[in-house]
């Protein structure tokens, strides 16, 4: 079995920056790719980020392109989210997820481990 946690959320003003984290334990070698999603009140959940397992790759959705950036350290055993200048719009619950085979997806249904999400909040 495998567990993700993620941590770092808040509640920050508008133009902040924030890291999440998410720390893998268990059996890692579950974790391959692993992918950030977030989910608003009231709308589906969002692919947010992906990565590979090595790092050596990396997508960002359009919509946060140039603002978050994903990022992993496999010797500690997590991954990361940098979200730069956020917006009230990125209020939000945010997930990540892994998975053992694969490439980082966009799909949540392709991740088959998944934390508990950490609560982003941003005022205006």
């Amino acid at each position: 079995q495998v567990t993700l946690v993620e941590s770092g959320g808040g509640l920050v003003q508008a133009g902040e920056s924030l890291r999440l984290t998410c720390t893998i334990s268990g059996r890692t070698e579950y974790v391959a790719a692993m992918a950030w999603f977030r989910q608003s009140a009231g709308k589906e959940r969002e692919f947010v980020s992906g990565i590979s397992d090595n790092g050596g790759y990396t997508d960002v959705a359009e919509s946060v392109k140039g603002r978050f950036f994903v990022s992993r350290d496999n010797a500690k055993n997590e991954a990361y989210l940098d979200v730069d200048i956020l917006k009230p719009e990125d209020t939000a619950v945010y997930y990540c997820a892994g998975r053992a085979r694969g490439y980082a997806s966009q799909s949540g249904e392709d991740y088959t481990s998944w934390g508990q999400g950490t609560q982003v909040t941003v005022s205006s």
